[in-house]
């Protein structure tokens, strides 16, 4: 056998090298898949809307964002609900959260000189986005709760406030009838207060139970040891605790539902609609009402409570991301 025939066997063909090589990308490209996505930092830190308001914020910083979002929280929360939602958001936006004033390390100011009203709250939010210099043109805001009616309220104020404003699990209208019997007598004046020592003496249990109440244990989920110690330290700060500043907004809440109502024809910001089926508090028909008279889509989850973010972290930043296509 000659050299070079035997160089013709022994070496390996375009074609088989061509295969080994389309084999490593793929071999490669599937380490490089299975690998932990690196999620950026959190920061946790202050700032000033006004002379007299400070609100404590986290701020998950990208690079390259695609985009922004802003979670508003409801009771008796703090920024620390988004914790799960911010880091995954995180790898592809900014994202910014924040207490609002009564809630976790914000400013807790006299009822006398703040309201903490869904009106005043909505000023709260237009202050936090001027301040913050966040790109209302490719802003998402996700609002549940307290956090929502203020976050339509300036919408109707100002339509450019954000790309999309995503709301679930809040009254936007004055219908007692789809609201647990505590917040009904909450909005009543004449059993307010009584509720309102109730909730302050029954601090720890709130703590405990309310985000899970109403559903079956095989909904049940688990908060962090670590949020809930945030929401203990943050239930009082100074002499006003959230269940205080839970009870200023009701005392104002049906005045603003009704101005809500009334200007709901203003409402030109983009909405989506998301509500937990098995929400104890206020009740899916409320969500169904609220989106057929604004024509917007209405998502109700199965088997979830008051809380989907704290319930299913991750479908709500899929609706999130699904909130900028």
């Amino acid at each position: 056998m000659t050299a070079q025939h035997q160089d013709r066997r022994t070496r390996p063909s375009v074609r088989a090298l061509g295969l080994a090589a389309i084999l490593g990308m793929v071999l490669t490209a599937g380490c490089v898949s299975t690998a932990p996505v690196k999620r950026p930092a959190p920061e946790i830190g202050h700032v000033d809307i006004s002379s007299d308001m400070q609100l404590r914020r986290m701020v998950v910083r990208n690079d390259n964002p695609k985009g922004t979002v802003l979670l508003l929280h409801g009771f008796p929360e703090t920024l620390h609900a988004w914790d799960s939602i911010a880091a995954a958001l995180g790898t592809d936006y900014e994202v910014h959260a924040f207490d609002w004033p009564g809630y976790g390390e914000s400013s807790r100011p006299s009822s006398d000189s703040f309201a903490y009203a869904p009106a005043d709250y909505a000023k709260v939010l237009k202050g936090y986005i001027e301040h913050a210099g966040i790109d209302k043109r490719n802003l998402v805001i996700y609002a549940t709760d307290i956090g929502a009616l203020p976050a339509l309220l300036a919408a109707i104020d100002d339509p450019a406030i954000a790309k999309t404003i995503v709301v679930g699990d809040f009254a936007p209208f004055n219908r007692p009838q789809y609201m647990q019997e505590r917040l009904q007598a909450l909005k009543n004046p004449e059993s307010a207060e009584g509720v309102r020592a109730a909730f302050n003496r029954t601090r720890d249990e709130i703590l405990e139970n309310a985000f899970t109440r109403g559903l079956p244990p095989s909904s049940g989920y688990a908060l962090s040891a670590e949020y809930k110690a945030d929401m203990a330290r943050g239930w009082q700060n100074g002499p006003l605790t959230s269940a205080d500043a839970f009870y200023h907004y009701y005392s104002h809440f049906t005045r603003d539902q009704h101005e809500f109502e009334a200007n709901i024809g203003r409402l030109k910001t983009p909405v989506k609609v998301i509500w937990g089926e098995q929400d104890i508090y206020i009740k899916k028909e409320m969500g169904i009402e609220f989106a057929r008279k604004i024509n917007a889509p209405l998502t109700l989850l199965a088997e979830t409570g008051h809380y989907p973010h704290l319930q299913h972290p991750q479908q709500t930043a899929d609706e999130i991301r699904a909130a900028f296509r």
